[in-house]
């Protein structure tokens, strides 16, 4: 039930899923004093209590049934922190209650789906902004500005990031494709990919796409690797391993003057360092002390009305080129990418 009213003291939000990101996420909106999180839904009762706890929601406003949470409910925006496959429609209801919404990536694992709800969200007031946190990251904004702001093109990407994420996910949701419509390329690989799609511009047109399964029916990749044509004749060579004994990301973005190599270890900040064309290096200050918070870029977002860091329509491109790549993978061919 749509609750907005003239002057509320407080962005009313409403969490639906108790896990990682609806306690980690949900925490951010009740430290933030524009906001308060005031029910919880969640099918398992453990998470939902624990989740509720944590957030100080009361028995009374803790649902099994998301759309009863949604009925019974006063608010404002929900948080969607379930699995990929649910994502669509928990976001298509929220919005048809008139609420905002920030759901966690991907947005859908389906391209026609992702590409009805970009459409949606650029037809109708209210907010909806899609969990890529290196939209936030001062590394990548950074990054960003030099395609922004000058006349260079980036030509060619390698992105890989490494991740103990097999073992780690073992027997639960995230490595039951039924639940989150694939295998680790959905999951830390959809920021990969979402990383060098923002962060570069560019419009990818075809990927060609090996891949390693970890079950039978080749739903579950455990290591894929996808080059990538895209529009002006960029390419860029991306690859997700998933049973490496920790997290390492890179991502060499080339162009005429130069490089940018984004890097990182485990889950700490980004770091940019600059390549130009005498082969100098160049580590600039980054301030990560101005990383700014999921929760309060989307409060901030709803407060001024400007374009979320995060949209729906660049989650319908991560979208896209993830289900090309799994398709590539399992004919064999190389497939083109739609995202008119």
């Amino acid at each position: 039930m749509s609750g907005t009213t003239t002057n509320p003291e407080k962005l009313r939000v409403g969490v639906i899923g108790g896990g990682y990101i609806g306690t980690t996420v949900g925490r951010q909106f009740e430290e933030d004093p524009r906001s308060t999180v005031v029910a919880i839904a969640d099918v398992s009762e453990p998470p939902r209590d624990e989740a509720g706890d944590t957030l100080y929601v009361g028995q009374g406003s803790r649902y099994e049934d998301y759309a009863e949470m949604l009925d019974a409910e006063e608010l404002d925006a929900v948080l969607i922190g379930t699995p990929h496959v649910f994502h669509y429609e928990q976001t298509m209801a929220a919005l048809d209650e008139g609420l905002h919404v920030l759901c966690d990536k991907p947005l859908t694992t389906d391209r026609e789906k992702a590409r009805e709800l970009a459409e949606r969200s650029e037809q109708e007031d209210q907010l909806l902004m899609v969990g890529y946190q290196r939209h936030l990251n001062q590394a990548f904004i950074r990054a960003r500005e030099r395609w922004d702001e000058t006349n260079l093109t980036p030509r060619f990407i390698s992105a890989e990031i490494t991740q103990n994420w097999i073992s780690r996910f073992e027997e639960t949701w995230r490595t039951d494709p039924d639940l989150s419509g694939g295998g680790n390329l959905y999951d830390t690989g959809s920021h990969l990919i979402d990383a060098v799609l923002w962060t570069t511009g560019l419009k990818p047109t075809s990927v060609q796409a090996d891949m390693k399964f970890a079950d039978e029916e080749n739903r579950v990749d455990e290591r894929a690797q996808l080059v990538v044509e895209f529009e002006g004749g960029a390419s860029a060579s991306i690859a997700v391993y998933s049973d490496a004994p920790c997290v390492r990301e890179h991502i060499h973005i080339w162009d005429d003057d130069g490089a940018l190599y984004l890097e990182g270890r485990q889950w700490e900040p980004r770091q940019l360092t600059e390549i130009e064309a005498d082969s100098t290096t160049v580590v600039p200050f980054m301030d990560n002390r101005r990383h700014e918070s999921k929760a309060g870029s989307f409060i901030d977002c709803i407060e001024s009305g400007k374009e979320p860091p995060a949209t729906a329509r660049d989650a319908f491109a991560v979208t896209a080129l993830t289900e090309a790549a799994y398709e590539s993978a399992r004919t064999g061919e190389r497939i083109s990418i739609d995202l008119d």
